[in-house]
């Protein structure tokens, strides 16, 4: 494995994870399928900026340049830019900030400086004061699993609005990355059906092919490097 990464649990309540890696090599890894959107610092060869990235809904082969080092804030579901919402940066549209200079960059007419993994949680307090961050409370509504006054269809609009993908792609998703997590410990093919909720070992295989972009057998077997991993609570809403 030629990427390492690191992560941490965050105590603002809209960000979900900050995690940082980096590149021990250069190597082509598998970026699997995300509900959430990120921001992320990146310095290659002395240069540093940040891109904005929007949920994948399919996993890509991604080429790593060695020596490289990345930080993001990965935001909870709800959460969005008004003026770049995650609808608009979908699948690899992503968009990467003017620089300000060496230590900034430029975002709504204004300098920022650049964040790091211990000062995250600052950063992204100071956008929302600033209203370049916004909650949707119907999406958190839906997490919830809360009654909502709107109709169903007006709330599954309103979620894929704010999200950039429908409730069921966010569990479909989800539940990809369960299985991930699973065959990674040693839990047998079968039993990770059962577990997770696939109908039989042939939709499992599908779906981790669409949203992994490797079979249950490649994924026992270590055969490629997946990007970022890590254990989420399953509070996707359900599919309606």
């Amino acid at each position: 494995m030629f990427l390492i990464f690191e992560d941490r649990s965050s105590d603002s309540p809209l960000v979900e994870r900050v995690w940082r890696s980096r590149s021990e090599r250069g190597g082509v890894f598998h970026s699997i399928a995300e509900s959430r959107w990120e921001m992320v610092v990146t310095r290659v060869a002395g240069k540093t900026s940040i891109t904005v990235r929007g949920p994948e809904t399919k996993a890509t082969s991604c080429d790593c340049p060695a020596g490289g080092e990345w930080f993001a804030v990965r935001f909870k579901l709800g959460t969005f830019m008004p003026h770049l919402k995650p609808g608009d940066l979908l699948d690899r549209n992503d968009v990467t900030l003017p620089d300000a200079g060496t230590r900034s960059f430029w975002l709504n007419g204004s300098a920022w400086e650049y964040p790091d993994f211990e000062n995250a949680e600052t950063f992204v307090d100071r956008l929302a004061r600033k209203g370049l961050i916004a909650v949707d409370q119907t999406v958190k509504a839906a997490l919830d699993g809360r009654t909502q006054a709107l109709s169903t269809r007006t709330a599954q609009r309103r979620f894929l609005q704010t999200t950039g993908v429908t409730q069921i792609v966010v569990r479909q998703i989800e539940r990809a990355r369960q299985a991930v997590l699973l065959l990674k410990q040693g839990v047998p093919i079968g039993d990770v059906v059962y577990r997770v909720g696939y109908y039989d070992q042939a939709h499992l295989t599908r779906s981790l092919k669409r949203f992994v972009g490797q079979t249950p057998a490649e994924i026992v077997r270590a055969e490629a490097q997946l990007s970022f991993l890590y254990k989420t609570p399953l509070e996707t809403p359900a599919i309606v």
